[in-house]
């Protein structure tokens, strides 16, 4: 179909698909203005192109930093053609309408530094989003198809289309500034918690709900350039769904508390099983069956409709054991043994099968709370034994291994929490109490006795012997703590009193 003499302004850093968009362009009838590496592109295809240059009657100039930032290029975006004093400059001063926009930024995200920060490409954007009642903006490749397509049956685009343009237009440049300020935060010392924060996300996946089924839900992720170190961090990007339905709200808390859990259990091979974004089983092994064996375990009761997360690829003969064992909602994991999969879809119809990539911890938190939001740093690697304090008069001798492994299950549970383990199994879990005599006293009832012997972690400090009491009523035989309350030396007292060990570690680990 013939143009009405329309016009489009080409300048893109991303050339992908450019010729074969400015090719269609050109087929409908519309001239095509461009500058610099694009103009070269469109000029060697062998299409018909104006130079800016030729259009404005000036040059690129400062090494080609001004460029587009021009009343003739600006004027013919900005101009709102149905007002009549617009129309009367246009003609004053030579200004021709241009009613298509395509551009995309410099690549800063992947390549960042102070020259591929773009000027005149977001002012483009931002000037043709601006008047989206008469002008298109492009500025993703992959919209080339669709816009090609509507130019090619309507000859010019709608008006809702011309708007959804604009919205991502604005997003987009709103996120490239976002990149700039969180780039420059990085060579600032107060990068962690800086006196802005900027978030631009893209929605990545619409869930079956949230919380209840009553709750509409989706995931986000950041956006940006995929491998660069945000795409890492947003591990959930390139995770695998071999089987299932669809991922709710919790399915994704819970995977997401598992996930980190077993990557945080040391190098053994290690299962954990999370319920409402808590352990309720956790242990390491010298194989994945021997590991999810123990960590279930733990409590199978409340294994049912959890989530199972292991750090090495689940064999034949864990999927074995799975298949046996209260049905899970979600299985994870690193990778899957040749026929695995097809041996857990047959049996485990409704379980959502997922492969996912190592965890990257974030620099920091980011939590919303009624009327604000909470930011912190996220929480270090747990300290080593290194910076242990044996503070009992017992020495912790074969059990300090034990001890390291419930202090890190411990980590994992909500605060005020308790964790019983022996032999690397956590056999009693105790969390989310309101006071830490309480949540031994839970983890003691889990464990059942299957503790007697080990050791019981708390992610803070015992403020009374009460607690210390309590735990040795589970029949451990150490203890380890974060210390630092007033009551250390009634609480050592205590431990010596019933012959324990007692491990200082310096640091407590709150997880609310």
């Amino acid at each position: 179909m013939a143009s009405l003499n329309r016009r489009a302004l080409l300048s893109v850093s991303d050339k992908s698909g450019l010729v074969e968009f400015a090719t269609g362009l050109v087929d409908s009838g519309w001239q095509v203005l461009a500058s610099g590496g694009t103009a070269a592109a469109l000029a060697g295809a062998g299409l018909e192109v104006v130079d800016l240059a030729d259009h404005t009657g000036s040059p690129a100039m400062l090494g080609h930093r001004v460029v587009t930032l021009h009343p003739k290029i600006h004027g013919g975006v900005l101009a709102d053609r149905s007002d009549p004093d617009h129309r009367a400059d246009m003609e004053r001063y030579g200004i021709e309408p241009i009613d298509l926009v395509v551009v995309n930024l410099y690549p800063f995200e992947s390549r960042p530094g102070t020259e591929n920060i773009d000027i005149g490409g977001p002012a483009l954007i931002r000037a043709a989003a601006k008047n989206h009642r008469h002008v298109g903006v492009v500025c993703d490749p992959s919209d080339y198809p669709a816009v090609l397509d509507e130019i090619r049956s309507g000859g010019r685009l709608s008006g809702t289309t011309r708007r959804t343009l604009a919205r991502k237009a604005f997003a987009r440049t709103a996120a490239y500034d976002g990149a700039i300020v969180s780039w420059l935060d990085e060579r600032d010392e107060e990068a962690l918690l800086p006196p802005t924060l900027h978030l631009s996300l893209e929605r990545a996946d619409v869930l079956r709900y949230g919380e209840n089924p009553d709750q509409p839900a989706a995931r986000y992720r950041r956006i940006g350039i995929p491998g660069s170190p945000d795409d890492a961090e947003d591990w959930w990007n390139t995770v695998v769904q071999h089987s299932g339905v669809a991922l709710s709200y919790l399915n994704l808390l819970d995977a997401g508390a598992g996930w980190a859990l077993v990557h945080d259990l040391g190098d053994r091979p290690a299962a954990a099983i999370i319920k409402h974004a808590g352990p309720c089983g956790a242990a390491v092994g010298a194989d994945p069956a021997s590991a999810y064996r123990r960590a279930l375990a733990c409590d199978e009761r409340a294994a049912f409709g959890g989530v199972v997360a292991l750090n090495r690829p689940v064999d034949l003969e864990t999927a074995g054991l799975m298949a046996g064992a209260p049905q899970a909602d979600v299985i994870v994991a690193p990778g899957y043994s040749k026929g695995v999969v097809d041996q857990l879809r047959a049996r485990r119809a409704g379980t959502r099968i997922l492969e996912a990539p190592a965890p990257r911890r974030a620099a920091r938190t980011v939590r919303r709370i009624e009327g604000g939001w909470l930011v912190q740093g996220a929480s270090p690697d747990l300290p080593g034994r290194s910076s242990w304090r044996v503070v009992s008069r017992r020495d912790p001798g074969h059990l300090a291994e034990d001890a390291a492994f419930a202090w890190r299950v411990a980590a994992h549970v909500a605060s005020n929490a308790a964790v019983l383990a022996r032999d690397g199994t956590a056999w009693g879990i105790g969390g989310g109490q309101q006071d830490r005599v309480g949540a031994v006293e839970m983890a003691v009832g889990r464990a059942s006795g299957r503790a007697a012997g080990g050791v019981c972690a708390s992610d803070g400090f015992f403020p009374f012997p009460d607690g210390i009491e309590a735990a040795a009523a589970g029949g451990v035989e150490l203890i380890i703590q974060p210390g630092g309350s007033v009551n250390d030396r009634a609480v050592v007292d205590a431990a010596d009193r019933l012959g324990l060990s007692m491990i200082f570690t310096g640091e407590r680990r709150f997880r609310h």
